[in-house]
């Protein structure tokens, strides 16, 4: 089984962090990554790769087969920036205006295709390679998108990986683990029908802000009183907007918000507590409120085999791999994918200092240029080790 190191890149370091300046000056969000796609449909070709865009609207799949064995795996990056404004200083920075790579995809995309084109020209494996490269990451719409275009009759495989930066960890390291990787994330919306009145006299009507902080009150005692201290499950009101002004007490008001949970049965269970400590106090106001709940993403879950071979292609690229670290609150539309096919979706540091330790989605945050060649080994790593000779 060959060894692949970050060394083995560096005649293409250059060439792959000019690929990434050049998509973080040009950032195009979730189904508008046709530039973005062209670029790394281009790239895919000029290795030889058989091509196929237009997968799931802007989807980008390339295919690399060698030898004569059955096995097919798939391997993620995704493509979409995000509608934030950059603060950053640096020569490459966005273009424009309101949209910015500040969540590393830039980086994936570049680290996916100097692994396609290693393994390409330098790299002997026994099986095929699927490169997919996905929209619309950040909505949580561009895998489903995907597999509804077919993506996984079109180009089957046994076994699908993901890898995403970690800003804050050190760079080099690769952390991961069996089950829960990243948690679901569900959007509610309550809608409070309550009676407008003059502030002066409340007693006639029923003051939709009051109504409503009950239930923000309320919701906080779910993961607090509910469910399992160590559940990791997190309920966020994020918006309180009514219809009231200075002297008129508002007669509606709309909470939204945002929840995490680590399984579906926890997502359930807050859900039905929500419903519950609702209708309980919209009762004893007597007024209506409306409740909607929507998954948005759901729980990125690894399977055994495939994180125990993405752990092993690790040890492979570093000294600093954790094979059972603590689950992410963020949540992945990769974990379509991995509901659908065996898969191990992993983290890799971005470093800890400057741009590359800020939070992702932050408006100064920068993928670290020093880990393209770790991520690429890492690819090509796994593939020696997934599909040897």
């Amino acid at each position: 089984m060959a060894n692949v190191t970050p060394d083995a890149f560096q005649h293409q370091k250059q060439k792959l962090i000019d690929i990434r300046h050049d998509l973080h000056r040009n950032p195009e969000l979730g189904f508008e990554e046709h530039r973005t796609a062209q670029k790394v449909a281009s790239e895919l070709k000029s290795y030889g790769l058989e091509v196929h865009e237009g997968i799931g609207g802007t989807g980008v799949v390339g295919i690399l087969k060698k030898g004569g064995g059955n096995q097919a795996i798939a391997l993620r990056a995704d493509m979409d920036a995000l509608p934030i404004e950059e603060t950053s200083s640096h020569q490459y920075c966005s273009t424009v205006s309101g949209k910015m790579h500040a969540c590393g995809h830039d980086g994936h995309t570049a680290m996916l295709l100097g692994a396609a084109q290693f393994l390409s020209e330098k790299q002997n494996f026994n099986g095929t390679v699927v490169f997919i490269f996905q929209p619309n990451e950040e909505n949580g719409l561009g895998a489903a998108a995907m597999v509804n275009d077919e993506l996984l009759e079109k180009f089957p495989v046994d076994e699908i990986y993901g890898l995403h930066n970690l800003p804050g960890a050190p760079l080099g390291e690769f952390s991961t683990r069996v089950g829960t990787i990243c948690s679901s994330e569900s959007l509610f919306e309550i809608t409070i029908k309550a009676r407008g009145g003059h502030s002066a006299m409340p007693q006639k009507g029923v003051d939709a802000i009051l109504v409503g902080s009950e239930i923000v009150q309320a919701f906080q005692s779910i993961v607090a009183r509910k469910m399992d201290p160590g559940c990791g499950a997190v309920v966020s009101i994020t918006e309180f907007t009514t219809d009231g002004r200075r002297n008129v007490l508002p007669g509606s008001a709309t909470l939204k918000g945002d929840v995490r949970a680590r399984t579906p049965d926890d997502r359930e269970q807050i859900k039905t507590h929500m419903q519950r400590l609702l209708n309980g106090i919209t009762h004893g106001h007597d007024v209506e409120a409306d409740f909607s709940f929507n998954t948005e993403f759901i729980e990125t879950i690894n399977s055994a085999d495939p994180t125990q071979i993405a752990i092993q292609a690790a040890k492979k690229i570093s000294d600093n791999v954790e094979g059972d670290r603590e689950p992410m609150s963020f949540s992945e539309d990769f974990a379509l994918f991995s509901q659908k096919k065996p898969g191990c979706f992993i983290l890799m540091g971005n470093g800890t200092e400057g741009a590359h330790g800020k939070p992702l989605h932050a408006s100064d945050y920068d993928f670290n240029d020093d880990a393209l060649t770790i991520g690429a080994a890492f690819w090509a790593q796994l593939v020696a080790n997934r599909l040897p000779e």
